[in-house]
């Protein structure tokens, strides 16, 4: 079950327990301006860097995390997840990303992974027992690559985490309501996860053109994660195309938008 916070308004996931704070960020109280307004974390958006620091400042005050902590994925629709540690935290904020990647984890306390969404799927991940956080940014061609797979696969890797042990947070992204493409998505789908994948991806509405169809990309990304054995799996239902009011949403706003910010983060003692 997700549950709604105020001043700034962000939302979490009762399946995340214990030792680690996050947040799925809204677009609501922040400080930035205009086409940005107000709570927008994208750094790639043109937005005033002192209000991109405050907002930064105001989520991680209410959540539990400074700017400081925090390392910002680098956005480039790809399969790439990166291990990073407490030498990389102000990395994106503070200065530049060095590397493109779309998915983050880490086994250090006080480093806050950070992915951005406007209809993509945010994916935070734990395990309480090897003490493992991870973000992922999984758009429909992250999706089709299987990145949460590739995520959940390098913790396995790295930490000798169990899937049984990983708690999955699916945040707010484009539904199948409002998510038309053309075939060459749930096609791309089906060809990385099989038959499985057809009624999660072949979606049709009545009433929509000929040819459309309607992916469900968080339920495609649950059965990633249940084909690496990950089984405890919350997914918030919120569209962020049917809540421009709430969310930002590239199919709503175009490139003249900001970005949500999801962040997850081990506390440190």
């Amino acid at each position: 079950m997700f549950h709604s916070h105020y001043n700034p308004e962000y939302l979490t996931s009762d399946i995340i327990t214990g030792e680690a704070v996050h947040a799925f960020g809204t677009r609501r109280g922040g400080v930035s301006t205009g086409i940005f307004e107000s709570l927008n974390l994208g750094l790639s958006r043109g937005d005033d860097p002192e209000h991109l620091y405050e907002n930064y400042r105001r989520l991680g005050a209410a959540v539990g995390f400074t700017p400081e902590q925090t390392v910002l994925v680098h956005h480039a629709h790809s399969a790439r997840v990166d291990r990073m540690g407490k030498q990389d935290r102000g990395m994106g904020l503070l200065f530049p990303q060095k590397e493109y990647q779309d998915g983050l984890y880490t086994n250090e306390p006080g480093v806050a992974l950070v992915v951005f969404t406007a209809d993509c799927t945010p994916i935070l991940l734990h395990d309480p027992v090897k003490h493992v956080v991870a973000a992922v940014h999984s758009g429909w061609l992250g999706t089709a690559k299987g990145i949460v797979a590739n995520c959940v696969n390098a913790l396995i890797r790295d930490f000798g985490c169990n899937p049984a042990d990983v708690e999955a947070a699916i945040g707010p992204s484009i539904g199948s309501c409002c998510f038309e493409t053309d075939r060459d998505v749930p096609e791309a789908m089906v060809k990385a996860l099989g038959p499985e994948a057809e009624p999660l991806s072949f979606i049709t509405h009545e009433g929509a053109p000929e040819g459309k169809f309607f992916p469900d990309v968080k339920a495609i990304n649950v059965l990633w994660l249940h084909r690496c054995g990950v089984k405890k799996i919350d997914v918030c239902e919120e569209c962020t195309k049917c809540r421009p009011d709430r969310f930002w949403s590239h199919r709503v706003n175009g490139v003249k938008r900001g970005n949500m910010g999801n962040v997850i983060m081990l506390k440190e003692e």
